[in-house]
C-alpha cells in the first residue's frame, strides 16, 4: 500500500533502463474537486495517457478514481490529480497501490 506517491530522481534512474510495467492505483482527491469538471477532465487526461479505469464523486465531497496502465503514465495521472482542472483546488491526494486486474476496457465516469 502506498499512501503518498513519490517520483524521486532515484526512482526515475532505476526505471530508465527497463520497460515500464502495468500499475493500478486507487486515488482519493480532497479539496474543491466537485462542481469544477474534475471527473470529465480526469477522463480526458486518462484517455490521452492510454489509461483504463473510472472516476466518480463521493458523498463526502471527495473524488475517487482507479487508474490502470503503463506505470509512467499512471504517475503522470497522479501528478495531474494533484493540480486538477482549472477551477479545482486540490488539498490532498491519497494513493493506494493495488495489484493490476486488467478488468477495464476503457475509462469511464461512474455515477
Amino acid at each position: 500500500m502506498m499512501e503518498n506517491y513519490r517520483n524521486s530522481d532515484h526512482d526515475q534512474s532505476q526505471q530508465s533502463g527497463r520497460e515500464s510495467s502495468t500499475q493500478r492505483v486507487h486515488v482519493f482527491i480532497t479539496g474543491k474537486v466537485q462542481g469544477v469538471f474534475f471527473r470529465s477532465e480526469t477522463k480526458k487526461q486518462a484517455l490521452e495517457l492510454g489509461l483504463k479505469g473510472w472516476v466518480r464523486n463521493l458523498h463526502d465531497s471527495r473524488v475517487e478514481a482507479v487508474f490502470e496502465g503503463n506505470e509512467n503514465n499512471v504517475g503522470k495521472m497522479i501528478d495531474w490529480c494533484k493540480k486538477g482542472p482549472r477551477f479545482a483546488h486540490v488539498e490532498g491526494v491519497r494513493v493506494v497501490e493495488e495489484p493490476p486486474a486488467n478488468r477495464f476496457e476503457n475509462f469511464e465516469i461512474r455515477y
